[in-house]
């Protein structure tokens, strides 16, 4: 057995494909953010980050990082071991209490990651309920599919958002029978946004619980930065809910917030959350900051839709092609992944922007984008540049030639 040979084989598809991913080695200026320092080489240049899923910049407020100074100060670097060996720190009781409470819930349950929560939760919740049903929005995310894989539980697909189709499959299915609705409030990827209390009506008439991953809209939208389903109104209506302290609030981290018998469960029998080291103790107290200030504070959820406002439209009037939605990511469609990665390279190397370039399998074959991801911190100047680098890439040669890459390789 050639095992060498075996691992080339997959990396040498992988580039044919055109798909091969380059970390850029970063390093961000604290208190300068969006800007960063790029290393190459031997060289470093100073860039524009575009593609941060610190939407709000809240890894750089000052109330996060003295709270993650404090932490630190006083207790130390690690946490000291799972939850259950030492590992159930104040902060981390302190911060379930406040993602409870932001979600009106009676509970809450940290994890490293939302991934693992998203994994952990819903493969527990089917093996504790013999026989039940997982409805899937097709676009879901990878963590939720594999929830549901590792689950080996009854599993319907419905069509992206459709609620027709959704009921459709509920219908199939005798009242008694348990079935758990998994949806996203906001879909990375495209920036569509779930129709939250239509599906919650249809979870009340064919008696199902609720999943809703809101990682990509908790901090963003809200009063209090709930989430879309508190800023429409029905966060009491869903089951369970899934979210993250990594984007919006800017630190890292994932969690739950449910009733608290659904959160104890999970406690007890989710190998993801049992056999994992906790949170460090100064991430956890930096991310209770961070909620803390954004419950309160409304400048910068205004300040970053501005900029989303702004920016989509300056790329409307540029004729660049915008995947439009209702919420705050903004994708710029490109359908190859050869030319995907040809358009950022030139950017990094030629502009001083970066923005890694999205292809499968986060995205199917043939919609490679760019997804680009506005603060309330870029500037007028900033955005000016961005759009005026991708019409001077776009109108330099059509992006469905081999041209283009010819050009940005120049």
């Amino acid at each position: 057995m050639d095992y060498k040979k075996h691992f080339e084989g997959a990396l040498a598809q992988v580039h044919r494909e055109g798909r091969y991913r380059v970390f850029a080695d970063l390093k961000r200026q604290r208190g300068n953010f969006p800007r960063a320092k790029y290393f190459s080489g031997e060289t470093s240049d100073e860039i524009t980050v575009w593609c941060s899923n610190d939407y709000l910049g809240m890894g750089q407020n000052p109330k996060v990082i003295a709270a993650m100074h404090e932490a630190l100060d006083s207790v130390g670097a690690g946490s000291g071991g799972t939850r259950n060996i030492s590992g159930t720190t104040h902060y981390h009781v302190d911060l379930e209490a406040e993602l409870a409470d932001l979600h009106g819930k009676e509970s809450a349950l940290l994890f490293t990651s939302a991934f693992v929560a998203n994994d952990a939760t819903l493969s527990t919740i089917a093996d504790l309920i013999p026989g039940a049903v997982i409805f899937s929005d097709e676009k879901n995310h990878a963590s939720m599919i594999a929830g549901i894989r590792h689950g080996k539980c009854r599993k319907e697909i419905w069509r992206h958002n459709d609620i027709q189709d959704l009921e459709e499959r509920l219908k199939k299915y005798d009242r008694d029978i348990p079935k758990i609705i998994a949806f996203e409030s906001v879909y990375s990827m495209d920036g569509h946004i779930a129709p939250i209390k239509e599906i919650c009506d249809l979870a009340e008439r064919y008696n199902a619980m609720t999943y809703i991953d809101e990682v990509h809209a908790v901090g963003m939208y809200g009063p209090r930065g709930g989430g879309i389903a508190e800023r429409d109104g029905v966060m009491d209506r869903i089951d369970i809910i899934n979210g993250t302290l990594a984007k919006g609030f800017g630190v890292m981290g994932g969690y739950i917030a449910a009733r608290r018998d659904i959160c104890d469960a999970i406690r007890c029998f989710a190998s993801g959350f049992i056999f994992t080291t906790s949170l460090a103790p100064a991430i956890a107290a930096g991310a209770l900051a961070s909620i803390r200030h954004l419950k309160t504070s409304n400048d910068e959820r205004e300040a970053h839709q501005a900029r989303v406002a702004q920016l989509k439209a300056r790329i409307t009037d540029a004729g660049l092609p915008l995947i439009d939605g209702p919420s705050h990511i903004v994708p710029v469609m490109v359908g190859d992944p050869v030319h995907c990665k040809a358009v950022t390279d030139a950017l990094l190397d030629r502009y001083g922007i970066y923005v890694q370039p999205i292809n499968y399998p986060t995205v199917p074959k043939g919609t490679e984008r760019i997804r680009l991801t506005p603060s309330p911190v870029h500037t007028d100047e900033q955005i000016n540049h961005l759009v005026a680098s991708l019409t001077e890439l776009w109108s330099a040669c059509p992006m469905a030639t081999g041209e283009f890459i010819k050009l940005a390789a120049e």
